[in-house]
């Protein structure tokens, strides 16, 4: 990024304004950064850990599958799914808060011994299923902020704060030879100005 200036004061002291502002904000970012990446390990951690419990528990009830069959799937559904925001390092993420279900009554003596425990499985692998989702959105809404952030972290740091630098060391350089110059002209001009003078008093 080629960053626009003139070679006066004005364009000087704007590059210095911007240089000072992008410094300041540099370490803010830069823990901000490293805020998110630890939230996304939490977020990934926590996912993966939800993953794990939900094969776990679906593994527990697999020698169940031949009775899954004659289950009425109907008996039980989720009714409402609460959810909260928190924000994190200033992203705002998902929080599961409640998960409400809905139960179709059945005859206790008709149906088998099992569909009791039979809902109260289905509702625990539901539940389970939502935090891994919660949990997963979350991991993914902090990892775009983190990227995000990550390139800020760079833009500043390997772009703008260099480029800032080195343009107000051109204006600098530029002033001092204008300086330079203006003094050596000024020192021509009274040399010849002393000799055109002493030449007249002879």
């Amino acid at each position: 990024m080629a960053i626009k200036f003139q070679y006066n004061k004005t364009s000087l002291g704007d590059l210095g304004k911007q240089l000072k502002m992008r410094q300041k904000a540099l370490p803010t970012i830069k823990s901000k950064e490293s805020a998110l990446r630890s939230e996304v390990k939490k977020a990934k951690d926590s996912a993966a850990d939800y993953r794990r419990r939900l094969d776990a528990l679906k593994a527990e009830y697999d020698y169940m599958a031949a009775l899954w069959g004659e289950f009425d799937d109907g008996l039980v559904r989720i009714a409402d799914v609460e959810l909260a925001t928190q924000k994190i390092a200033g992203v705002r993420t998902p929080v599961l808060q409640d998960v409400k279900f809905e139960e179709k009554p059945y005859d206790l003596f008709s149906a088998p011994v099992w569909f009791a425990d039979g809902v109260e499985i289905l509702k625990k692998l539901a539940r389970l299923a939502l935090e891994f989702e919660v949990y997963d959105r979350k991991m993914e809404l902090l990892d775009y902020a983190r990227r995000k952030t990550t390139q800020k972290v760079n833009l500043y740091e390997k772009v703008q704060i260099p480029g800032y630098e080195d343009a107000i060391r051109k204006i600098k350089r530029f002033m001092e030879d204008e300086e330079n110059l203006s003094k050596s002209a000024q020192k021509i001009v009274k040399t010849k100005q002393q000799q055109a003078g002493e030449g007249a008093t002879l």
